[in-house]
């Protein structure tokens, strides 16, 4: 969801999601990572992340930019996930980009031009 939102510049929905993401352990490498603007290839995955966690990223940055995806990264995919996960993170890519697409359109919320903040989550 956080890689949708930054190559869509989505940035309200970035920063709804991205801390969701650190607080559900990605790190701030894996972060910096998935708010680099540049396209994602298979073969620059940082140690941080997974081979899933690249191969879903990596596809779901194809599919926010082009649509298609190359053969390569579907392949890498199924080779990870079965077919339903698969299924699922195409559902989830596809939807994401209608959300992020309509806030940006309509210029739905505080943080719009801004681009991906840092994510911190509070002390307690």
């Amino acid at each position: 969801i956080s890689r949708v939102a930054v190559v869509n510049k989505a940035w309200y929905e970035w920063g709804h999601h991205a801390p969701l993401a650190v607080k559900a352990g990605v790190p701030t490498a894996g972060m910096d990572a998935i708010k680099t603007e540049a396209p994602l290839e298979l073969s620059a995955r940082p140690e941080v992340l997974s081979e899933q966690q690249w191969a879903v990223l990596v596809y779901a940055d194809e599919m926010t930019r082009n649509v298609r995806v190359k053969d390569e990264t579907f392949a890498v995919l199924k080779g990870l996930f079965n077919e339903r996960e698969v299924v699922e993170i195409t559902t989830t890519v596809a939807c994401y980009n209608c959300v992020s697409r309509f806030l940006v359109a309509l210029d739905v919320g505080e943080r719009n031009s801004t681009g991906p903040d840092d994510v911190e989550l509070p002390s307690h």
